[in-house]
């Protein structure tokens, strides 16, 4: 069975553009953002990857550290790296792990059901291992988004996204759809009316299950 959310985020050490790393020793006590690409030197993953880079200071600001996952070796995860840069505009300091022997691919469940991978594969072998995890603090995944291979992934949403995960972390909350840092959140079911006006002021009561109040800060 594959991974799921509240799922242990698997544990795993790899050769890295920053040196050998284990993940749950790599976060600590922050929030990770683990996200695969099919193979160095693609068009779609020099963009994403680039992407990242310029968004190096977002992800600070919200405890986050950031682990690209590769099927290519360090030595040229290190080459590409400044291509990544090039495209960004901004220095790739995340690591990249040598996911060569697709060990962390099997591991999180990232590749195509007819995966097919000979020696000399390309970026179309593993299609598909282009996958996102968000893992909390407690090495739980709070979060997976998983994309075909044509399609760049949408970072703006994933920083979104962990923003929604952190707030529901903070407080007894869910977000509405499109919501927004700023936005009204939705108060849980699990906390009565009275609860939620002494936690949150004025409260909306839109259904009887659907009440509305201003994001705590």
């Amino acid at each position: 069975m594959g991974l799921r959310i509240n799922d242990t985020a698997p544990d795993f050490t790899a050769d890295s553009t920053a040196g050998k790393l284990s993940l749950h020793e790599w976060m600590g006590d922050s929030y990770a953002i683990l996200f695969s690409h099919p193979k160095d030197f693609t068009p779609v993953c020099t963009t994403e990857f680039g992407v990242v880079a310029q968004l190096a200071g977002e992800f600070a600001k919200r405890n986050t550290k950031v682990m690209g996952v590769s099927v290519d070796t360090v030595e040229e995860h290190v080459k590409w790296k400044s291509d990544i840069e090039t495209v960004g505009g901004a220095k790739a300091d995340f690591p990249i792990i040598d996911d060569t022997s697709l060990a962390v691919a099997k591991l999180y469940d990232m590749l195509p059901a007819e995966a097919y991978l000979p020696d000399g594969r390309t970026a179309n072998d593993s299609a598909t291992v282009r996958t996102v995890f968000i893992i909390g603090p407690d090495k739980k995944i709070r979060l997976m988004l998983i994309y075909p291979m044509t399609v760049g992934r949408n970072f703006a949403e994933i920083v979104r996204a962990l923003d929604a995960v952190q707030a529901a972390d903070k407080f007894p909350i869910a977000t509405p759809a499109n919501w927004q840092v700023g936005d009204d959140v939705i108060v849980k079911t699990s906390v009565s009316l009275e609860d939620a006006k002494a936690q949150f002021g004025d409260v909306t009561v839109v259904l009887s299950y659907l009440r509305t109040a201003k994001a705590p800060k």
